[in-house]
């Protein structure tokens, strides 16, 4: 009886997928005020535009759009720079503009609920499921404004200010006067739960529970009530209504704990029991840390994410990797392959999950995740694998809703752009395979080659994610380099070129520097591998088989570099970074030449014509 409840299941779990879909189709639409018109995108970007004071222009609609569709703020900050604002101003700007966000996306999940509910889709216990993580997810949208005020706008600004910028001294101190959470074992954790709160004699540690105190109660009470309505069902399809529960319970405990020891235990325990439930219906918590670079607060991620019944067929890719990863470590030696050794368990114990995000609150509001690769607990991932999560066709939308920019054809050129567009319109299941190699091959990329404290041990100057996203996205492509298919080479070389030039555009947003030093550590590459070349003004961009071959080798050689003389000694990721980069004045600098022209010149331009759009 099971089987068929499934099948019955799974059915209205593609139906409510496609809807997904089809919704953020029609929000991708909102793109088209730019050209022909559109009354509902006209009615909000109207609103928007006047709460932030801004003239109405093709480029402040770009900024609004893209801060509503991409949940970028990058745009906006640019336009009110340009209009003269300063820092304080832009700060209540940028909240003005997450609350309109969340509203818009709140009352847009509202009514995805309520369609879902009229069609009787799922089962009783899912709807539930929705319908109550809806209802903690307005809470944590409700919390993430004081989050951001008290850490990012208050604290770190602080910090930043009583050490001139040098945040390698901002480090030193938060250890030393112990302000970081620590593991069970007694070593300092990767991550916080807990924030810095000024008193006479400097700083204290809180945890979230005491310095939030209302937001967190009104969390707890939203999760007791989710309790209680689960608890009275059954999950008939799945089996796996104790585990819901006792999921629940975890994040109750851990979201209510009022003391800094054992912060990190107990949110070990949610991902434990999270762990176990292994149903295509899947609730994010708070798991990751994107905007504190000092404390790696962690941030507040609440979602619900909905596997494809189509694409959830077994990829390729992690064995590609562990295969990879062996034979790395046996041409490393012995330290690789004690690492790889519990690596490879990682790998083969992970769960993969494609999909979309149907319901998002919170932090995501500030910018959704491509794909993730989760928990970031070594111990609990050294137990029990990870959790990796692609949204590719989530992705794919996006990208074919946003139009064509006048600074991807200046600097690109016509015919990449072109190649780019035909792709992902005409050659979806190219772009998909590009996805897989890629972005999953980077998630993936992650799990290789750490143990309990590399990420402590490598980060003494606060560098560590400026290079662990630099060798996820490598780990992926040398996977890819150990068994190639020989038609999808320009295509994997054409991905990485546009996304090393993309993340430019991130030169000056705080939240996403490691990936913007990513793009750097790709460019230095793409220029001495001679795929691109700058005259100037625009990219000579080469994917023919020479340029292809040097660009590979010259990846093998600087990965291997990574993996040897940094992860394994667990060396300061600094020693790595100053080979090809330095920071001044805040700012990542390439140190090669004609990629440092290259960036400067893509960063000016982009700050002039960045919102610009250019149809062919």
């Amino acid at each position: 009886m099971r089987e068929i409840y499934r099948d019955i299941f799974m059915q209205d779990l593609q139906l409510v997928y496609d809807e997904v879909l089809r919704r953020q189709r029609a929000l991708g639409e909102y793109y088209s005020l730019l050209g022909s018109g559109h009354a509902r995108a006209e009615e909000w970007v109207g609103d928007f535009l006047r709460r932030m004071e801004l003239p109405d222009s093709p480029e402040t609609r770009m900024a609004a759009l893209t801060r509503l569709i991409n949940l970028r703020d990058d745009a906006l900050v640019q336009v009110l720079e340009r209009e003269g604002r300063g820092e304080e101003e832009i700060i209540e700007a940028k909240e003005r503009a997450y609350k309109m966000v969340a509203d818009f996306y709140l009352k847009r999940h509202l009514e995805l609920l309520d369609w879902i509910e009229e069609e009787a889709l799922l089962t009783p216990f899912y709807r539930e499921v929705l319908k109550e993580a809806h209802r903690v997810g307005e809470a944590m949208s409700g919390w993430q404004s004081a989050w951001t005020a008290h850490i990012i706008h208050g604290v770190n600004r602080e910090l930043f200010e009583l050490f001139n910028g040098d945040e390698e001294k901002i480090y030193e101190m938060l250890e030393s006067e112990n302000l970081l959470d620590m593991r069970e074992e007694g070593c300092v954790g990767d991550r916080c739960y807990s924030v810095l709160k000024k008193t006479k004699k400097g700083f204290k540690s809180v945890p979230y529970a005491k310095a939030f105190r209302m937001e967190v109660l009104e969390v707890e009470k939203r999760l007791r009530n989710m309790r209680g309505v689960l608890e009275r069902m059954e999950d008939e399809v799945f089996g796996e209504h104790s585990e819901w529960l006792a999921y629940i319970d975890a994040l109750i405990e851990a979201f209510t704990h009022t003391d800094t020891e054992g912060l990190i235990k107990r949110w070990a325990e949610v991902d434990r029991r999270w762990m176990a439930i292994t149903a295509p219906i899947q609730m994010g918590h708070p798991l990751e840390y994107y905007e504190d670079r000092y404390r790696k607060a962690v941030a507040l991620e609440w979602d619900v994410r909905i596997s494809s019944p189509v694409l959830m067929q077994k990829s390729m890719v992690s064995g590609r990797i562990s295969s990879m990863a062996e034979s790395l470590a046996k041409e490393l030696g012995e330290a690789a392959r004690r690492v790889n050794e519990n690596c490879s368990k990682q790998v083969a114990r992970t769960q993969l999950y494609i999909g979309v995000p149907a319901l998002f609150y919170g932090a995501e509001f500030q910018g959704l995740f491509s794909a993730q690769v989760v928990p970031n607990d070594t111990e609990v991932s050294r137990e029990l694998g990870k959790k990796i999560f692609a949204f590719a066709d989530n992705v794919l939308e996006s990208k074919r809703s946003r139009p064509v920019m006048r600074i991807a054809r200046e600097i690109l050129g016509d015919d990449f752009v072109r190649h780019q567009y035909d792709t992902m319109f005409e050659r979806p299941e190219i772009w998909h395979r590009v996805y897989e190699i890629t972005t999953i091959g980077h998630e993936y990329g992650h799990i290789l080659w750490v143990d309990d404290d590399t990420e402590t041990a490598m980060n003494g100057s606060g560098n560590y994610k400026n290079v662990e996203e630099f060798k996820a996205t490598v780990g992926g492509l040398m996977a890819f380099f150990e068994d190639e298919e020989e038609q999808m080479r320009d295509e994997v070389l054409r991905d990485t070129v546009a996304r090393a030039v993309g993340l430019m555009s991130w030169r000056k947003t705080g939240e996403v520097e490691p990936y913007y030093v990513e793009g750097l550590l790709h460019l230095d590459i793409l220029f001495e591998s001679g795929v691109v070349e700058f005259d100037g003004e625009r990219l000579h961009i080469d994917t023919g088989l020479g340029a292809y071959e040097r660009q590979k080798v010259l990846y093998r050689e600087r990965y291997i570099k990574l993996v040897r003389d940094f992860y394994l000694p667990k060396r300061d990721a600094s020693g790595f970074l100053d080979e090809y980069v330095y920071k001044s004045e805040g700012v990542w600098h390439l140190k090669r030449d004609e990629a440092r022209e290259f960036a400067d010149h893509y960063w000016e331009r982009y700050r002039q014509i960045g919102q610009e759009t250019m149809p062919f």
